[in-house]
C-alpha cells in the first residue's frame, strides 16, 4: 500500500478543507447522474479519501510519504508533480497536423460542438490538429489577444492529450459551475501526448497559469495571463 499511501498524501496536499461539509446529498444525485458526470465526481471522492487516509497515517508512515509527489490524470491531462519542471530549450513544434481553420469549416471536422465563451466573444483565430483517420480532429483552440490567450477542447473521453510538469504550491482544485476543476497558477511546460499515448517532447513549451475542467464531456483548458477568478468567470460564460 506504500506506492497508494505516497499518492493519495501527495493528492491531499493539493485541498484546502479547512471544514468537512456534509456531503451525503450530494453524493447520492451524482451516483444517480449521467455517466459522464459521475466520473467528475470520483476525482471529488478520490481527494476527500486522500484527506481521511492522510490524518489517520501514522507519524512515521507519514513522513515517509511527504517526500513524494504524484500523477494525477484530470479530464484528459495528466499533471505530474513528481520532479521540478525543467523550462524547454528550443522553439516547441506545433500539435500534430496543426492547421488555422475558419470556425464553421473547424466545426464541421470536430465531434463535439465549439462552445465560445460570452466574456471573450468570438475568437481572433481558431486552430485544429491531430486528425484521425476519417479527417475528424482531435483537438480545437480558440485564440484571443494576439495568441496569448488560448482555449484549448478536446473529447473529454479521450486517453491523455496534455501533460503538464508541475511543483511546488500553485495545483489546486476550484469548481466551475458547482464541478470540480484544477487550477494551475504558475508557468509549468505543457507537452502534447498523442494518439499512442507517447509524450511528444518537441511540442513542449512553458505554459501560463492554465484552468482545466470538464463539461458535457469536452475537457478544456484555458491558458492565458489570467486570476483564478477570471479564469474561473470566462468558464462559466461558455455558450
Amino acid at each position: 500500500m506504500d506506492d497508494l499511501e505516497r499518492e493519495l498524501r501527495a493528492l491531499a496536499t493539493w485541498l484546502d478543507t479547512p471544514e468537512v461539509p456534509d456531503v451525503t446529498a450530494r453524493v447520492r444525485s451524482r451516483l444517480a447522474a449521467p455517466a459522464h458526470r459521475r466520473r467528475r465526481w470520483r476525482y471529488w471522492l478520490a481527494a476527500v479519501l486522500a484527506a481521511l487516509l492522510v490524518a489517520l497515517l501514522p507519524p512515521g508512515r507519514a513522513a515517509i510519504a511527504d517526500a513524494v509527489a504524484g500523477l494525477l490524470r484530470f479530464s484528459g491531462i495528466v499533471i505530474d508533480t513528481t520532479s521540478a519542471p525543467m523550462p524547454p530549450t528550443g522553439v516547441p513544434s506545433p500539435l500534430p497536423a496543426q492547421r488555422p481553420a475558419a470556425f464553421h469549416e473547424a466545426q464541421r471536422h470536430l465531434r463535439f460542438p465549439i462552445r465560445v465563451p460570452a466574456e471573450l466573444g468570438d475568437p481572433e483565430q481558431v486552430l485544429v490538429a491531430d486528425p484521425d483517420g476519417t479527417g475528424a480532429y482531435r483537438v480545437v483552440t480558440l485564440l484571443y489577444r494576439g495568441g496569448a490567450l488560448r482555449l484549448d477542447a478536446f473529447d473529454g473521453h479521450l486517453e491523455p492529450v496534455f501533460q503538464k510538469q508541475v511543483s511546488g504550491p500553485g495545483v489546486e482544485w476550484v469548481q466551475v459551475h458547482g464541478d470540480f476543476a484544477v487550477w494551475i497558477g504558475g508557468p509549468h511546460e505543457l507537452s502534447y501526448v498523442d494518439r499512442t499515448g507517447t509524450v511528444r517532447v518537441a511540442t513542449a513549451r512553458l505554459a501560463a497559469a492554465t484552468l482545466i475542467w470538464e463539461d458535457a464531456g469536452v475537457s478544456y483548458r484555458l491558458e492565458g495571463d489570467l486570476t483564478r477568478d477570471e479564469a474561473i468567470g470566462i468558464a462559466e460564460s461558455l455558450d
